[in-house]
């Protein structure tokens, strides 16, 4: 089981914002906020649910790479509304709301690229 995640970003503060707006919809929010002050090196930003922070952003000059996140949704049409939220925070469609057949009969999810061009995915397993 995937305890946390965390990646590093080239401008912090519009990750930030991009994902308030973007994970609202899945009921992700800002857990824990930590300055470089606090960790002698780079400022950090916890999201997450449940006072559980699982996914992590951290300043960086330059970011590592560029990786595929998932998350978790509740609902199809919690799907659809990330992708929207993330289209209206700056996010590059990647792959609207949709079933993905290939992965499993219940796959449905939609793709975004975040603004350092990670690919970012919402994704509900439940049946319609």
């Amino acid at each position: 089981m995937l305890d946390h995640l965390g990646i590093t970003v080239a401008d912090f503060e519009r990750s930030v914002a991009f994902y308030n707006q973007a994970l609202a919809p899945l009921s992700i929010v800002v857990i824990r906020q930590l300055t470089a002050a606090d960790t002698g090196a780079h400022a950090h930003v916890g999201f997450g649910h449940d006072s559980k922070a699982f996914f992590w952003i951290s300043d960086a000059a330059q970011p590592h790479g560029v990786i595929h996140i998932a998350f978790n949704s509740p609902s199809r049409s919690a799907v659809a509304a990330f992708y929207r939220a993330a289209l209206a925070a700056g996010g590059q469609d990647n792959g609207p709301p949709g079933p993905r057949k290939h992965y499993h009969a219940d796959y449905f999810g939609a793709f975004v690229f975040d603004p350092d061009g990670n690919n970012v995915e919402a994704v509900c397993h439940k049946p319609e």
